[in-house]
């Protein structure tokens, strides 16, 4: 159901995340589906369609935040349960709503992430994320205080100042200047290649040509296969 690139495609045999069957969707509204897939360690699946064309629903369905109309979703083969705490250390993700404490400061925030996840040198760490994303002001401020640009830096830098086995965005993107959508590229092939396996729905083509290994284009009813640095 997708289509390889040959882009540094992991070469362990190991199973990460897979799909059987898999249809998305609410109620007994179906979104998109059925699609059965394989994800690696290391490898990139970018998800690509039309607005509304279901690609957050599947992300939320792969990464245990609604169930799936039918079919299974399992990780290290086991099915996928967002509340354990083994699902919690090896999954990170970036979705479009704030997830954050309102009450901590940015600062606080990340460090609480980063010594929560074992960081031998939370407050380094929190540094180097702060000068990453441009937030180097921005550490003592509230969340809540921050334009929608800056809490997306944000939000993308509390995923990335954690391990993770697996890492899950939402349109990363967004909101984001050219100059931070190249980094942000940089890192993700970076993360990838250090043995994270990612997945990501994007509109954004270089982002998607430079990151992606594998692409699935969603159509209404359907998951079909397409090259990478494609958009509709």
């Amino acid at each position: 159901m997708d289509h390889g690139t040959g882009k540094g495609v992991a070469a362990v045999d190991t199973v990460l995340l897979r799909t059987d069957a898999l249809t998305a969707g609410y109620g007994t509204g179906e979104v998109c589906g059925p699609v059965d897939l394989t994800l690696q360690p290391g490898q990139t699946l970018g998800v690509i369609g039309a607005n509304a064309a279901g690609k957050s629903t599947l992300l939320r369905t792969l990464s245990g935040g609604q169930l799936p109309l039918a079919g299974t979703v399992t990780l290290d083969g086991r099915s996928v349960d967002a509340a354990s705490i083994g699902y919690r250390r090896a999954v990170a993700m970036v979705f479009d709503e704030d997830a954050y404490f309102p009450t901590l400061t940015v600062g606080e925030h990340l460090e609480l992430v980063a010594s929560g996840h074992g960081a031998r040198d939370p407050r380094a760490a929190v540094a180097r994320e702060l000068d990453f994303f441009g937030l180097e002001n921005a550490g003592d401020s509230l969340p809540g205080h921050l334009s929608s640009g800056q809490r997306r830096r944000f939000l993308l830098a509390a995923a990335f100042i954690r391990p993770s086995r697996l890492l899950f965005l939402d349109e990363p993107e967004q909101r984001l200047d050219q100059v931070m959508r190249d980094r942000l590229a940089r890192r993700l092939s970076d993360r990838a290649a250090s043995g994270t396996a990612i997945v990501f729905a994007t509109h954004d083509v270089a982002l998607l040509a430079a990151v992606a290994q594998r692409v699935l284009r969603i159509g209404p009813g359907a998951l079909r296969p397409a090259p990478a640095g494609t958009e509709e």
